[in-house]
């Protein structure tokens, strides 16, 4: 009875969204006991574990008949926190609006908690005989304290959702003018790292200016740094997703996306430039990535520092050897003056995620009947916890509902302070959820 599904689907995904699971400070434990509440109501064998008492992780299971290894299905109960002032609804308050749902959580990661939820307790339900263990986790800790979730239950609990596969947060469907263009499926992610420069030398009086002032050095390396075009690194997810998006776009935009694949440097470095101006994120997608973000220098106007320090966001394509790419910035900066190093950052580890394996071709499959679309293997820029599976040969696969395109700029977006999702495509998230 699918439009019963759906009404359950939405009923426990408003009373998520309507906690307050902020993180900072970090509190999901009223999550947590609605989920397992929910789970053992019906029967499912459920579990927390826990380093703190308020930041349970969650795990249920049900039993196939071992002929496989089993499945997981993982989703985070904590949020980015909010700033109450800047929301037209409340940022718990679930509002529905024009066949919106509005809240903190909305499409990071309520709505993934939300349909995993539904697929354990349908398939209870059903009866469904499984060839897999289905296990689910609902983890604490994704925004920013891995130490209480992800990374707590890999290195101290890993038996309870070791599995082949998993599904989880990090890809999506993207809906353009109200039309679905394409799903993209995170098939692996950068590394991120944070490199340090510092520059020193003589401390003086601000009304003396010196040539090797320490300042003007940094600010010299940072911006070597930032002109600098990092040489293109392609993999098998990367080389997939600009081929396939070549297929369904307009002719000229279609030949770029080729010619980034083109053995000719000078073809390339072309579409490498128009990527760099014009579209950053699949500049980025392309390649290991600097982003100068922080500087440290001085503390009076008067005063020259005899230090000057400036972090840089670094993001590493997961084959990139971290150490030869440290030397390759060191020739960039050419300045025996400035020191380069690693610097202090909740490092994730690496892992990829094949093309050619079961998991992957059922969401393929299933993406063209539930969307229509044609899937896209994404490298992802930024970091989610499927990195710790993925280091312990669990293939995981990136999924999401459908969102427009529009709605980020717009402010609607995840971490935006008016986050929401369309009722209609969290339901149809529900049901591709489900058929997967």
């Amino acid at each position: 009875d699918w439009e019963a599904y759906d009404a359950e689907l939405l009923a426990h995904f408003q009373a998520l969204v309507r906690m307050d699971t902020t993180d900072p400070p970090g509190r999901e434990i009223e999550a947590a006991n609605y989920l397992v509440k929910a789970l053992a109501a019906e029967g499912i064998p459920v579990e927390t574990f826990a380093t703190e008492p308020d930041r349970p992780n969650v795990v249920a299971r049900l039993e196939g008949n071992g002929s496989k290894r089993p499945v997981l299905i993982m989703a985070h109960t904590d949020t980015v926190n909010v700033d109450p002032e800047k929301w037209r609804f409340g940022p718990f308050s679930a509002e529905r609006e024009m066949g919106y749902v509005y809240g903190r959580g909305t499409v990071d990661d309520k709505d993934n908690v939300a349909a995993a939820l539904m697929v354990m307790l349908t398939l209870k339900r059903e009866g469904i005989k499984l060839d897999r263990d289905v296990i689910f986790l609902a983890e604490s800790g994704e925004e920013g304290a891995v130490q209480v979730g992800i990374k707590y239950m890999v290195e101290n609990h890993l038996g309870a959702i070791d599995a082949e596969f998993c599904y989880a947060e990090g890809g999506g469907v993207t809906r353009w003018g109200g039309e679905v263009r394409y799903a993209s499926v995170q098939t692996m992610e950068k590394i991120p790292r944070a490199i340090q420069l510092t520059a020193r030398g003589p401390a003086g009086h601000g009304s003396v200016p010196l040539q090797d002032n320490a300042v003007v050095r940094l600010a010299d390396a940072v911006a070597k740094v930032g002109k600098w075009r990092i040489p293109v690194r392609l993999n098998e997810t990367t080389r997939t997703y600009f081929e396939r998006l070549a297929t369904i776009s307009p002719e000229r935009e279609a030949q770029r996306y080729l010619d980034i694949l083109h053995p000719d440097p000078v073809v390339r470095n072309a579409a490498d430039d128009y990527f760099r101006a014009r579209s950053p994120r699949h500049a980025s997608m392309i390649r290991s990535s600097i982003s100068p973000t922080q500087f440290n220098a001085g503390y009076r106007i008067n005063i020259i520092p005899s230090d000057a320090k400036a972090l840089l966001d670094t993001r590493l394509e997961p084959t990139e050897d971290p150490e030869a790419f440290l030397d390759m910035v060191r020739e960039v900066v050419d300045d025996e003056a400035i020191e380069v190093a690693w610097a202090p950052r909740n490092v994730r580890p690496k892992g990829i995620s094949g093309l050619d394996t079961e998991a992957f071709r059922v969401l393929e499959a299933n993406i063209s009947e539930y969307y229509g679309a044609t899937t896209l293997p994404t490298m992802s820029t930024g970091a989610t916890d499927m990195a710790y599976l993925r280091a312990r040969g669990i293939q995981c696969y990136g999924i999401g509902p459908a969102i427009d395109i529009e709605d980020g700029p717009r402010g609607f977006g995840a971490h935006s302070d008016q986050e929401r999702i369309l009722e209609s495509e969290l339901a149809r998230f529900g049901r591709f959820h489900y058929a997967i």
